[in-house]
């Protein structure tokens, strides 16, 4: 197995993406989020537990889930890069490519619905969904419970953790709760809303009023999980003024067109490139996108309209990012 790296608020000085060992495990924070969090839901009924975390951790960094072993969800979600993946489109089985880049996982548990598009209804649902995708682990769920159950050393922690052999239920309790696990919080903007003047630079705090007054960021990316986890058509995947259909393939709303999920930009300096596509690389990019506007389409977002931003607010803007 692949040593992993345990998930916890992202606590980096450093701008590039690098390996951390964290000084509080991740389960730590399923009772007692990080600063500026609030407190995990959980379904009724559902009472995580170390076993489930530590088991659900070792199956993320393994590939005993894909048909012949190549592919973890950490082959599109490593945790170096934020639980994010450094190319556009991350690398699935026999070559294969995901259709979607692979976004960051921080703070999913929190969301009520996952993916870009929103069609996994649920945490538990979206964990075992790669399993069976074609162009990712390319296998199916009952062949990978009959692997897991075939092999002692799987079967017996199953039998440890919840009593049972290996089911689907239980893997995607044990998968999920690892990643309601995966957090970032405790950054600087965090400690300076508690009142530590020092936590933020004057460009920091100047990015700051940007994003919450002229720049208007706070109306989709909303504190403190800078999500209002929602969907939106800005532009992104624009071709020659028609969009992509988005949230539409899964509503069947014709006004749902070309709308995304909003992203968190919770730990957004290790998980370059952005959007749904990877299409921004950079931070930067990313800001210059909406400061003209988005990409004009039928559907586009009133809220998305050109701001009047010098390039002294780009950067204080992008500072700001930084320091969430």
């Amino acid at each position: 197995m692949l040593r992993p790296l345990l998930a916890t608020t992202l606590l980096l000085a450093a701008s590039t993406a690098q390996q951390f060992e964290p000084a509080t495990p991740a389960f730590v924070f399923l009772q007692q989020p990080p600063l500026g969090l609030p407190k995990m839901p959980t379904a009724d009924g559902y009472v995580p537990t170390v076993g489930m975390f530590e088991l659900g951790k070792q199956l993320f960094f393994d590939g005993v889930l894909s048909r012949d072993r190549s592919v973890s969800c950490a082959s599109c979600h490593p945790a170096t890069t934020g639980f994010a993946h450094p190319d556009k489109l991350p690398p699935g089985i026999d070559g294969k490519r995901a259709a979607r880049h692979a976004p960051a996982l921080w703070n999913r548990g929190y969301a009520p619905v996952q993916r870009w598009d929103g069609r996994s209804p649920t945490l538990e649902a979206f964990v075992l969904e790669p399993i069976a995708d074609a162009n990712e682990m390319g296998h199916t769920v009952q062949a990978a419970i009959e692997r897991l159950n075939a092999e002692s050393p799987w079967r017996e922690q199953f039998t440890t953790t919840f009593g049972t052999k290996a089911t689907p239920e239980a893997l995607q309790r044990a998968l999920a709760t690892f990643v309601r696990g995966i957090v970032a919080g405790d950054a600087p903007y965090d400690r300076f809303l508690k009142g530590d003047p020092t936590a933020m630079t004057a460009l920091q705090r100047h990015g700051q009023w940007i994003f919450e007054s002229k720049g208007g960021c706070w109306k989709c990316h909303t504190p403190p999980l800078f999500t209002d986890e929602s969907f939106h058509n800005t532009g992104i995947g624009v071709v020659a003024g028609k969009a992509e259909p988005a949230r539409a393939h899964v509503t069947n709303d014709a006004d749902d067109t070309g709308k995304w999920k909003t992203p968190t930009l919770r730990g957004l300096r290790l998980t370059a490139p952005f959007m749904h596509d990877g299409s921004l690389s950079t931070l930067s990019d990313v800001v210059a996108f909406y400061a003209r506007g988005g990409n004009a389409n039928e559907h586009l977002d009133t809220r998305v309209q050109p701001l009047d931003l010098s390039a002294e607010d780009q950067r204080a803007l992008v500072a700001f990012l930084l320091s969430l």
